[in-house]
């Protein structure tokens, strides 16, 4: 298997700059999330839907270069799309891979960790980059689907109809009059 390396591919979102002055100094924030592709295998046949199960290996960093977190030297982390189980932005940039891919993902602050940023490591409104590799890539199950997509759908569906079954049993027993025990005897003194 060949490997194309060296392609500057951006895709899924455009990279927007927008110039800030304060006092004297020019900062750039990003705005947009920008996906850059760095080694895309040959033959890519499947690629990653939300639903599908990842694991990758990354490395993320600060905008200048500070490493924030990296699973090169634990084993790979395991991400189902869809499960929100990493930040915003590095789970839009995973949709659309390849086994074998290599990316960078430029993060904005609003799809990582906003204003409030991850004390001590990241301070709030902060930029992230991210490169991925993919090491493996699994699809979605159709149980696995129907778990996720139709079970939650059934169940918010019923929830309503269990509330107004049980609305009606409590209304039928309180229009059923009860026989007192007060008319019960007022029957008997009668038939004597």
């Amino acid at each position: 298997m060949r490997i194309r390396t060296g392609i500057a591919l951006v895709f899924l979102a455009a990279l927007t700059f927008v110039a800030a002055e304060d006092g004297d100094s020019k900062e750039s924030v990003i705005e947009q999330l920008v996906v850059e592709t760095l080694v895309k295998p040959e033959t890519c046949t499947i690629t990653s839907e939300m639903g599908d199960t990842l694991q990758i290996h990354y490395t993320g960093r600060l905008m200048d270069g500070k490493v924030i977190d990296t699973s090169l030297s634990r084993e790979p982390l395991v991400v189902e799309l869809g499960k929100r189980s990493v930040i915003t932005g590095l789970e839009q940039a995973l949709v659309g891979l390849c086994e074998g891919q290599k990316i960078k993902a430029t993060i904005p602050a609003h799809l990582a960790y906003g204003k409030r940023g991850f004390p001590p490591t990241i301070p709030g409104d902060s930029t992230l980059e991210f490169e991925v590799e993919v090491i493996s890539l699994s699809q979605q199950t159709p149980w696995q689907k129907l778990v996720n997509d139709i079970l939650p759908l059934l169940c918010l569906a019923l929830v309503p109809t269990l509330l107004g079954l049980v609305g009606l049993y409590l209304y039928n027993k309180a229009q059923a009059q009860p026989h007192s025990k007060k008319k019960s005897k007022d029957k008997k003194s009668k038939k004597k």
